[in-house]
């Protein structure tokens, strides 16, 4: 089942809702962006052709996005998968397909400790637990664990 394709320009307001969500932000522990933001955002992202960014798609629906991006050394994957569309495997089947059309190893994953679902996504796609850390929240403050996922 393929559920990746290219992002399109009208994804972007889809996107732009689903990360509004305060129930995935909170399991995310991942801050919304305000509009402006957001486009910022979304503008650099699609201006860069070293960076792989799909969307995630449901029978023709736009369900989130997902990519890969160099940070710190480390080649990263990351997604969000819009809450109307949580548990239907689909943040599964997008990360095995990305990591399918990714060649090169090791790729990372940063995960808050407290996002289940997320963390058994990865597992499922062969990554595993190889670090942990507690940061400030970049707009919070609170004091987020993270775990460090990797597929070799």
């Amino acid at each position: 089942m393929t559920v990746l394709r290219d992002v399109a320009e009208t994804d972007l307001d889809v996107f732009y809702e689903q990360q509004l969500d305060p129930e995935a932000t909170a399991m995310a522990v991942f801050p919304a962006r305000d509009r402006e933001a957001f486009d910022a955002h979304w503008r650099r992202l699609l201006a860069d052709d070293s960076l792989v960014k799909r969307t995630i798609v449901d029978g023709g629906a736009v369900a989130g996005n997902i990519g890969c991006w160099e940070q710190d050394g480390r080649l990263l994957v990351g997604y969000w998968v819009g809450r109307e569309f949580w548990g239907r495997g689909l943040a599964t089947a997008a990360l095995a397909e990305l990591v399918a059309e990714i060649p090169e190893r090791p790729l990372h994953a940063w995960v808050a400790s407290s996002n289940v679902g997320s963390i058994r996504v990865l597992e499922k796609c062969g990554f595993v637990e190889v670090e942990r850390r507690a940061e400030h929240g970049e707009h919070s403050g609170e004091v987020i664990e993270e775990i460090l996922c990797r597929l070799d």
